[in-house]
């Protein structure tokens, strides 16, 4: 599944990739995570009406942690335990420029925002979601 969304984002903008994408959702196992920050997300974007992201893909390089690939948008979950400390803070500024040059829309999320400010992410991402690629 994951060689088929590769060659979907390496495609963008060729005809009959969005049926080829359809096919990827419908086919979709439930979304494999690596970390409980990671399942969270995925239940809010149920939760919030959001279509199902990818999780766990590998773009540029890299495993991002949600992504929609239609969109060229991805969710970056960022919990302390992993991302507190300075090595982990310039290294995933780096990442999102690298990213961000390629063409690649990054949010960063935290399990507090996801609690504390649901509503609004939810407004945002449905937004970034509506205002992508197709």
């Amino acid at each position: 599944m994951q060689e088929l969304e590769e060659v979907c984002v390496r495609g963008q903008g060729r005809r009959g990739l969005g049926a080829v994408r359809r096919l990827i959702e419908a086919a979709r196992d439930p979304a494999m995570t690596n970390s409980p920050l990671e399942n969270r997300f995925v239940a809010f974007c149920h939760d919030h009406g959001l279509p199902p992201p990818s999780t766990n893909v590998i773009v540029e390089g890299k495993e991002v942690d949600a992504i929609w690939p239609a969109k060229r948008l991805m969710v970056e979950m960022d919990s302390w335990t992993f991302h507190g400390h300075r090595a982990a803070f310039e290294r995933d500024r780096a990442r999102d420029a690298a990213l961000q040059a390629a063409g690649w829309r990054v949010i960063r999320l935290t399990h507090r925002r996801l609690e504390q400010d649901a509503a609004r992410v939810a407004a945002e991402l449905r937004r970034l979601l509506s205002s992508g690629e197709s």
